[in-house]
């Protein structure tokens, strides 16, 4: 026993690493087979070769064009769920009194859910909440402006429920950057803009690109906002929509399978394009406690 447990640390296998089997069987388990076996069943169609469902999909507009759908929802809202945590990530770096609180209300519409968080934009947003009862008191608009059912609907509440994940991963990143950094950077003349363009900026760009990725992979699965506050037949028939129809309304599980491969090689096309322009723009480390 003592002989095999010297073999495999001279191979670099020893206990610690051992711990990550039931991890990695975990994740065999719930995601690599039924990816796989996804994939399998998306070449098993009954007529039309093993690709007749992905052919199906290129030569059909109205499955086609939803990949486009899903992208100009889920890419602008990952973008400004990013961009909108820098500032404000970095503005609460440091300890004062109410930070806890603030964070806490940044972080709240976490606990709400997508349902939730739907209800409440059709009652405040909807052509009767209270967003356009003002505006129509106040005289300013003639009708209801409509920010519900369309993508403008499905947008806000991606954007409410992705920012606090991009919050809390962009702060995360932060308090990984070593402070001392910027105050030896003040010692030689450099202004707070200077900082944070020349130091924080490039050092975070590595935790941004990884935020994003997460973002957009929340956002591109986008389902309940599409159908509560958008419209599922129109402008925000996303793919998962589609492939819920096919599993659940047609019992076509192959083109279903098909569509949910799509979605995967569509997100990490995606990915693969963030983290080589991460690669591209930054190659060193972070230098921090974190």
């Amino acid at each position: 026993m003592t002989a095999l447990r010297h073999r495999l640390a001279d191979r670099g296998v020893d206990r610690n690493l051992l711990l990550l089997l039931p991890a990695a069987g975990f994740v065999v388990v719930l995601f690599v087979y039924p990816f796989l076996y996804g994939i399998g069943l998306s070449l098993r169609p009954p007529e039309g070769g093993p690709l007749g469902a992905y052919r199906r999909f290129l030569t059909d507009p109205y499955l086609r064009d939803t990949v486009t759908t899903t992208l100009g929802l889920s890419l602008p809202a990952a973008l400004l769920n990013v961009l909108a945590s820098v500032p404000i990530a970095y503005r609460m770096r440091g300890r004062y009194r109410g930070k806890r609180v603030l964070t806490t209300l940044l972080v709240l519409p976490i606990t709400l859910g997508t349902v939730l968080t739907a209800q409440g934009l059709l009652n405040f947003l909807g052509p009767t909440g209270w967003f356009n009862r003002a505006l129509l008191g106040a005289g300013l608009i003639d009708e209801p402006v409509r920010l519900t059912h369309n993508y403008w609907g499905v947008f806000l509440s991606l954007v409410i429920t992705g920012f606090p994940f991009a919050f809390l991963l962009v702060s995360s990143y932060l308090s990984g950057i070593d402070p001392t950094l910027e105050r030896a950077a003040a010692t030689l003349g450099a202004n707070a803009r200077q900082r944070f363009r020349r130091i924080t900026l490039p050092l975070l760009a590595p935790g941004l690109a990884t935020t994003f990725c997460l973002s957009f992979v929340l956002a591109f699965s986008v389902f309940p906002s599409a159908v509560l506050v958008g419209d599922p037949a129109g402008e925000t028939r996303v793919i998962s929509i589609a492939a819920y129809e096919a599993a659940y309304v047609q019992y076509d599980y192959v083109l279903a399978s098909a569509l949910a491969v799509i979605m995967g090689v569509v997100e990490l096309v995606v990915i693969g394009l963030v983290l080589g322009w991460r690669a591209l723009l930054y190659t060193g480390s972070t230098i921090g406690k974190g």
